[in-house]
């Protein structure tokens, strides 16, 4: 008898320890939990921030109006008709809003070192599962290192599209319809076209692309591959196109990038900069790259302004064929020169 009592004092005591343990336990599944759920709410948030931001950045930037734009592309969702579009405001305004949202993706990055805690947390309780969220701190790293990476090609690739503007007399809405008919066609929002995406932006972009076959070759579209990554046509060359008889000013390309298959936003506009550059056909273009050449847009150039942006040859060319310009009181100003007047000139027949 005295032995089944001893028995049974020890059977109640393990069952209290027992429970101590498995008290023990549920606190500490109960605090593992609130970690996944303190870390999943963090994470979750995290990852549509960079969404979000990223959307922000490849679909336009500030001072948003709605334009409409149509395609022709045969095979496109739009073809035949048309489709609405988002056009940003000026490009300096554009470049304002890009290096403010690269600031707060800079930021962010307190957000994801406490991201980082949290998991580092989880990985020292043994936490190797997470129900409330899909999302890991090296995966979420990852997308904020190449969230950073796209605001600083997005700087670069607007301070491309203004040097251009400025120095080539490429207009502000023949770049913005660039970047818009590029963001569309980006439809995975990558920044980067593949080559059969690339081919239906030009064709909507007018470019008469022959129809080949998968596995032919396409020695056109190859020759366009080529010239991506190209550097930029400057000013000088923009404006010996004007010249009747031009200097030579050749571009002499280097050789082109390596492929990957995929043509990215920055070779791609540099591309379309250097064709609108190459086609300048009109006095009203002329004028524009000689006005962005003049301080202050003024209807005349200096000529300390040609010798600084042109080649000898064309600066000399230039001040030999201008006239002085005179203001509208008919008085002549002293090394200023009527580009306007010898633009139009130019183009009479």
């Amino acid at each position: 008898m005295e032995a089944l009592e001893e028995t049974w004092r020890n059977l109640q005591k393990i069952i209290k320890e027992r429970e101590l343990e498995l008290q023990k336990e549920q606190r500490r599944q109960e605090e593992n939990d609130k970690l996944r759920q303190e870390f999943a709410q963090h994470a979750n948030a995290f990852h549509q921030w960079i969404q979000e931001t990223r959307t922000y950045l490849l679909d336009g930037i500030a001072y948003r109006r709605v334009i409409r734009v149509y395609q022709y592309e045969v095979g496109d969702d739009l073809s035949g008709r048309s489709c609405m579009v988002e056009e940003s405001g000026t490009l300096e305004s554009q470049l304002e809003a890009t290096k403010r949202k690269h600031q707060e993706i800079r930021a962010m990055r307190s957000q994801l070192k406490k991201i980082e805690d949290l998991g580092a947390a989880m990985e020292e309780a043994l936490i190797l599962d997470n129900k409330y969220t899909e999302h890991s701190t090296v995966g979420l790293a990852q997308q904020w290192d190449q969230l950073d990476q796209l605001g600083m090609r997005m700087q670069h690739n607007l301070e491309q599209q203004i040097q251009a503007r400025n120095t080539t007399g490429v207009t502000e809405e023949a770049l913005k319809e660039f970047s818009m008919m590029f963001k569309h066609f980006d439809k995975d929002k990558s920044g980067r076209l593949n080559h059969q995406e690339f081919k239906s932006c030009l064709r909507s972009l007018g470019y008469d692309l022959p129809m080949v076959e998968e596995g032919e070759p396409d020695p056109e579209f190859e020759a366009i591959l080529g010239h991506c990554g190209s550097k930029q046509v400057s000013l000088r060359e923009a404006v010996g196109l004007a010249l009747p008889t031009p200097p030579s000013c050749s571009l002499h390309l280097p050789p082109p990038p390596p492929r990957d298959g995929h043509v990215s936003l920055q070779e791609y506009m540099a591309f379309m900069i250097s064709r609108e550059t190459e086609n300048v056909k009109s006095s009203e273009e002329i004028e524009s790259a000689f006005r962005a050449l003049s301080s202050e847009g003024k209807p005349y150039v200096t000529k300390e302004e040609l010798y600084q942006n042109l080649t000898r040859e064309q600066a000399d060319y230039c001040v030999s064929h201008m006239k002085p310009y005179v203001d509208g009181k008919g008085r002549e100003l002293p090394t200023a020169f009527d580009y306007v007047e010898f633009t139009r000139s130019l183009f009479v027949n």
